[in-house]
């Protein structure tokens, strides 16, 4: 196998989730935001229709949240909350994630993001399983084309194949399973299967992310809680992308009507001001770990910074930001004006095969003979970013705090993008 000088002699930093040869020489170096648009090293200004990784909800280089991490640095950084001890930004954090919480009187576990939440939350399942003497329920199933991050449980859960290849097995974990995007009968299928003693909990985004934004279809994920309940699954919705306030709802399972076991979030808890995440835990799950009793079993989770008192106090000041400037609000008219005006696009372009809107994002099916790829690099020499994913497919899901102008001048840049790009 050869390898280019130029590949070899690259920078000292890994690029995350890329073919490696495919991006060096190609990487935009970003350096600056401000509100919904970011700046690269060269000075290219490029409009945010990602929010970067799905999480710059109140828009980049706000102030007062730097303000909030500089306090509460100089007065201190962090304390673990391992044992006796806690720090009381971690407290005062978790009180007001309960208050908001989609679970009735929850407990709240922090961690550092999306990826630990999920790997916690699939523990804390099994966990509660063995606890309660039913030993054979170890399976965790989660639906084709899902993304639960890339740690141990979430590669294991994948739905996209390629995120669990090349580790020797067909799950670094093996007690998992995949059930059908949408099919309600098979799913249903294959839990008989399996059997419901052997499992122990079911994993779903509310709405697809990186599977290519796909929402439930009707009644799907109603009946899919039915479902576990009637089989004694835990369910467990992975909120990461659309908790606090992308679905249109503070979470998607407010906007679904459906009461999970636990729910991970992380990525607008901060805006991606800091890195943390957690899990809400329903009472059915935590009381049997807090019982007056000296065999009173411990859940040993945690780690170095969970909890970390800084990021905490941005998530405070951001929670601040989103219930002041009526954000939550500000995404269901956005998601209207971004259905409508996607919707106008798709009815003249042939290279569109389908879109899909559901809360303040989308994503845009492409024909196969249209390289989601190239139309993307295409925007960003346009000044608009936008992400390929699964299925060919384009991401949108730009910040809360996008213009109506804004999010006018996207879709435009979209529709004069595949109107170059269309067999005439």
């Amino acid at each position: 196998m050869s390898t280019s000088a130029t590949v070899l002699s690259g920078p000292a930093l890994w690029p995350a989730q890329a073919h490696v040869p495919s991006v060096l020489g190609r990487q935009l170096v970003i350096e600056r935001g401000e509100g919904s648009y970011i700046w690269t090293s060269e000075g290219q200004r490029l409009f945010d229709g990602t929010a970067g990784l799905w999480h710059a909800n109140v828009g980049h280089g706000r102030a007062e949240l730097a303000e909030a991490a500089a306090d509460q640095m100089r007065r201190l950084e962090t304390y673990h909350i391992f044992g006796r001890f806690v720090n009381d930004q971690a407290l005062v954090l978790a009180e007001r994630l309960a208050a908001m919480s989609p679970i009735p009187d929850p407990k709240i576990i922090l961690n550092s993001g999306g990826s630990d939440a999920i790997d916690v939350a699939c523990k804390l399942a099994r966990r509660h399983w063995q606890r309660e003497g039913r030993s054979t329920k170890t399976t965790i199933l989660s639906r084709e084309f899902a993304y639960h991050g890339l740690h141990g449980f979430g590669t294991s859960i994948a739905g996209l194949d390629f995120n669990r290849e090349g580790y020797g097995t067909v799950s670094l974990i093996p007690e998992t399973a995949r059930v059908p995007l949408h099919n309600f009968d098979a799913t249903a299928a294959i839990i008989a299967e399996l059997g419901a003693e052997n499992i122990a909990a079911l994993v779903t985004e509310p709405i697809q992310g990186t599977g290519g934004l796909n929402p439930p279809q009707g009644e799907y994920l109603t009946r899919l809680a039915a479902l576990c309940r009637e089989n004694d699954i835990l369910l467990i919705l992975d909120e990461v992308i659309t908790g606090f306030g992308r679905a249109g709802s503070m979470f998607a399972a407010e906007r679904f009507g459906v009461t999970p076991d636990l729910v991970t979030f992380a990525k607008g808890v901060t805006s991606g001001y800091a890195p943390l995440g957690g899990v809400f835990v329903s009472p059915r799950i935590w009381q049997p770990f807090y019982l007056d009793d000296a065999a009173t079993p411990i859940f040993r989770h945690g780690a170095t910074y969970a909890g970390h008192a800084t990021a905490a106090a941005v998530a405070l000041g951001n929670l601040d930001i989103l219930e002041r400037e009526g954000l939550v609000e500000r995404v269901k008219e956005l998601e209207a004006r971004l259905n409508d005006g996607l919707a106008t696009v798709a009815a003249r372009r042939s290279s569109i095969a389908e879109v899909r809107v559901a809360g303040f994002m989308a994503g845009i099916a492409l024909v196969d003979d249209l390289d989601a790829v190239a139309v993307s690099d295409e925007l960003i020499d346009t000044g608009f970013v936008v992400r390929p994913l699964r299925g060919n497919t384009l991401q949108l899901s730009p910040p809360f705090i996008t213009t109506d102008d804004e999010l006018a001048a996207l879709v435009g840049a979209i529709d004069d993008t595949l109107s170059r790009r269309e067999t005439p």
